[in-house]
């Protein structure tokens, strides 16, 4: 199994490390040629207009929304979500969509976040972060903050988080992406 990380910003290197630490081989996509003979791919966090700039530079953008409409699996973290949920954008989740939605730099910070499903919290880093007020009706909240704001979802084979889940030695949202959307799309 081969999951793409696309790595023209944000911590590729931390989600390569998540995906060795669940088996998988993990590979930087740059270009478009880099896509091919991928499983999943995940999205990582930065500045989301930076990176859709990039995208487009890169001739990257059309082959991503193509990918997105043909159910393709993604997992996009912070940034990830953003050009996820943006319709101009990769348009693979629906929903309200706040971006910077916890302020600036300095309001960055970490909270333990209870997931459906999970026993266990998961410890979320924040870093500018986006959050959804609502999601569509497709769309499946996986974990909310005390105030009701969703920081994790999935739709379809679209799984995103709010948060930086690469940040941290707990690789449960990458083997929940590997487990539930990239395994039952082979």
């Amino acid at each position: 199994m081969k999951i793409g990380v696309l790595a023209l910003q944000g911590a590729v290197s931390e989600h390569l490390a998540q995906l060795q630490q669940c088996g998988v081989t993990g590979r930087p996509v740059k270009t478009p040629a880099d896509l091919a003979g991928l499983d999943g791919l995940v999205l990582p966090g930065g500045e989301s207009t930076t990176i859709r700039k990039l995208l487009v530079r890169e001739n990257l953008l059309a082959p991503l929304q193509e990918l997105v409409k043909q159910g393709f699996p993604i997992f996009g973290t912070c940034a990830g979500l953003v050009l996820l949920a943006q319709p101009e954008s990769l348009n693979g989740i629906k929903g309200t969509m706040i971006r910077n939605g916890f302020g600036r730099q300095r309001e960055s910070f970490e909270a333990d976040i209870n997931v459906a499903g999970w026993s266990k919290p998961f410890h979320g880093v924040f870093i500018r972060a986006p959050y959804f007020e609502t999601v569509g009706d497709a769309a499946k909240p996986l974990a909310t903050l005390p105030d009701g704001r969703i920081v994790a979802a999935v739709q379809g084979n679209i799984l995103v988080t709010a948060f930086h889940p690469e940040l941290t030695a707990d690789h449960r949202f990458h083997q929940y992406f590997i487990d539930q959307l990239v395994k039952t799309a082979s």
